[in-house]
């Protein structure tokens, strides 16, 4: 078994959902997902394909956000795992619940926009991810000005009244 890290590339205000799922319908299935829950949404998805001509398929509606979606895929090429890339000012909050609930969808490892490493482990001819490793650690406790500043800042963007 030998282990590598792979850095997710993307701008810096991108934002994207990393996961693993088990059918080549994914695609089709996430897609119709993600335009339900946020019409008019910019996305592009890539989803590794574990079996028969073992392609990264994808899908999307953004030329840039698909190519990042594909060029992720293909570094990380960990069998039925999944990038969506969102377009700027969309956010995994407005779609994550939709991404989870297609049948298809095992689990989510991550959604941000903060920079990310994947641990992956190559077993012979396949490749597992064992972790992400997203943003930095923590530097200490929410102060109660913490706690003021969050709960501001979360009523200033619209998402709490």
């Amino acid at each position: 078994m030998d282990l590598s890290v792979v850095q997710v590339e993307k701008p810096e205000l991108i934002n994207f959902i990393f996961g693993q799922s088990h059918f080549i319908k994914t695609v089709e299935d996430i897609h119709e997902a993600l335009v339900n829950a946020v019409p008019g949404i910019k996305f592009g998805v890539a989803f590794c394909e574990a079996s028969g001509k073992c392609l990264v398929r994808w899908s999307g509606t953004d030329e840039t956000m698909i190519e990042l979606a594909k060029k992720n895929a293909m570094a990380v090429s960990a069998g039925h795992s999944f990038f969506i890339f969102l377009g700027e000012g969309y956010f995994p909050i407005n779609v994550l619940n939709a991404v989870k609930n297609v049948p298809e969808v095992c689990c989510v490892y991550c959604a941000t926009a903060n920079p990310t490493k994947i641990v992956l482990a190559q077993i012979g001819e396949g490749r597992a991810v064992l972790g992400v490793a997203d943003g930095f650690s923590p530097k200490g406790i929410e102060e109660p000005e913490d706690i003021a500043w969050r709960k501001e800042f979360l009523r200033q963007i619209g998402y709490k009244s």
